[in-house]
């Protein structure tokens, strides 16, 4: 029997590795408009998002949004949106990508409450319903097309 390698690569998608970390966050590096990143891929937030902090490092527009975010812990958070960004996971790639910019400092606060590093924001369904993607927990990959 052909694995699940073999067969997806034959669909045409890409694989990206992940790592789990020791709080069960499944953790994936990303560039976006070409800078490298640490992520928290998440199945479930609803769009991708990133940091206030991170607006420089990524090379980012942001402009006001209307929008209020919730997550984890708060709700009714100012946001930003960036669009048009170019997202690159290993070598699967995306020129059509909006981000959420809010604060992330209680996202990272509790990482660092478990000594486990901060990250710059979220890859969220947005991305993983566009690349159509498949996630192997157990061999720590996710498949996007």
């Amino acid at each position: 029997m052909e694995n699940l390698h073999e067969l997806l690569k034959k669909q045409g998608y890409k694989k990206v590795k992940f790592k789990v970390s020791k709080t069960q966050h499944l953790l994936i590096k990303a560039k976006i408009n070409g800078v490298v990143g640490d992520f928290i891929l998440d199945t479930g937030a609803s769009n991708s998002c990133i940091g206030f902090e991170s607006v420089e490092h990524f090379n980012i527009t942001a402009k006001d949004s209307p929008t209020k975010a919730a997550g984890a812990g708060a709700t009714g958070m100012y946001t930003q949106m960036a669009t048009d960004n170019l997202l690159q996971l290993s070598h699967w790639k995306t020129n059509d990508f909006s981000l959420v910019i809010f604060d992330m400092s209680h996202v990272n606060q509790a990482l660092q409450q478990y000594k486990a590093k901060p990250v710059h924001g979220i890859i969220g369904a947005d991305i993983l319903l566009k690349g159509k993607a498949i996630i192997d927990y157990y061999n720590h990959y996710v498949y996007l097309k």
